[in-house]
Formats: structure tokens, sequence, C-alpha cells
């Protein structure tokens, strides 16, 4: 029983610092690679997801009792899952910073996130293939499908594509459909 009490405390109290599930982060991986493991969802984890709204915040903590310490206001911003609890996901942005927010804050399509430069929209995946146009960095672009190094994406009425390199939201060896 005293165990069963503890565990309560610490997953109710501080699940940040328990050890288990709640612990667990890819952050120790080696650059560039996916480590898979189930969530409690079945899905995945760690895995890419989009911001479903303008506004979502980002709790140090899974619950609403936990203080704010971000407030996101870019909508379809790509976002790394890297835990689940309950209700509550714990995501890590494209600069590193790490928190908890509501599942309902989360949509599955896929974006990714122009960086660290400027990079050309092509018409054909082909370096030499027209531009579309020039994308700054910070715009980002819905995926429709991404195979090798080349992802074709759509940026507001804009479709073209992307090489892989020049973007956040993606794993190097995922392929998209």
């Amino acid at each position: 029983m005293l165990r069963r009490a503890a565990l309560y405390i610490c997953l109710a109290i501080l699940p940040m610092t328990c050890s288990g599930a709640l612990a667990q982060d890819t952050a120790g991986a080696p650059a560039g690679r996916k480590v898979e493991r189930p969530g409690r969802t079945g899905l995945p984890l760690p895995r890419f997801v989009s911001l479903r709204a303008a506004e979502v915040n980002l709790r140090i903590g899974p619950g609403v009792r936990y203080p704010i310490d971000w407030v996101y206001h870019r909508r379809g911003l790509p976002v790394e899952v890297i835990d689940e609890f309950e209700t509550w996901r714990r995501i890590r942005d494209h600069e590193g910073t790490m928190g908890w927010v509501h599942q309902s804050m989360l949509e599955g399509r896929r974006s990714v996130l122009v960086e660290p430069e400027a990079s050309f929209l092509r018409r054909r995946p082909e370096p030499d293939a027209p531009a579309v146009a020039l994308l700054e960095p910070g715009v980002i672009a819905y995926l429709e499908g991404c195979d090798g190094i080349w992802c074709q994406v759509t940026v507001e009425r804009h479709g073209g594509w992307l090489q892989r390199a020049e973007v956040f939201g993606l794993y190097p060896d995922e392929t998209l459909p």
C-alpha cells in the first residue's frame, strides 16, 4: 500500500521528475535517429504533429494546475510529441523548448518549418527546377508527401518541392505517402 501511495504521489505531484515512462524522452538519442516506442495511445513516440490553434499554452506539467511556461502564437507550427500522460502530450519545438500541452491543441496534419535559411520552393523535385516561391526562415508549409530527399508541400496557395534538409518537422529516414 505504501508503494502504491508513493507512486500516486510521484505521478500526481511530480510527473516530470519521476522515473519511468513520464521521465523518458529522446534527448539522449543520437542526432537524426528516430527512437520509436509506443505511447499510451498506441501511437509511436516520438512523432511529429502540428499546433491546432493560434494560441497554445505550454505548461511545465501535464495538467491545468501547472503554470504556463510559454504561449505559442503559430497555428500549424510543427512540434515533436516525446511523451504522453492521460490527455496531455509533452512536446519539443524547433528550438528545443519542452513542455506539456493538452491533446486538443494538437493535430495530426503534418507541417514543416523552413529553417535555418531562405529556401526555394521548386516546381519539381530537382535542384535546378524553376522556383515557385522563395520561402523565408520561419515559414510553415503543410506536407503532402515525402520520399528521399524531397518533400512535396503547400504554402498558402503555392505547391511545390523542398529538400528535407531545409526544414524542421521530419525525421531523416521518414517517408510519407
